[in-house]
């Protein structure tokens, strides 16, 4: 892991937790949906998210 400044640190920290945010903002959006198409593009966007938050947890091992 490179050294990173505090700044970065907050910075990545607070990406953490919008990303998390948006992961459970999607589930539940696809848990609601009626319409399947809509409920796939959900997990979808959701699964999405997941990925930017394994990338973004990889910076910091």
């Amino acid at each position: 892991m490179a050294n990173l400044t505090e700044k970065e640190l907050s910075a990545l920290e607070d990406q953490l937790q919008f990303e998390q945010v948006l992961i459970k903002k999607y589930k539940s959006y696809a848990g609601l949906a009626q319409d399947p198409q809509i409920r796939d593009v959900c997990n979808q966007l959701a699964n999405q998210h997941k990925q930017h938050y394994d990338t973004l947890m990889g910076h910091l091992q």
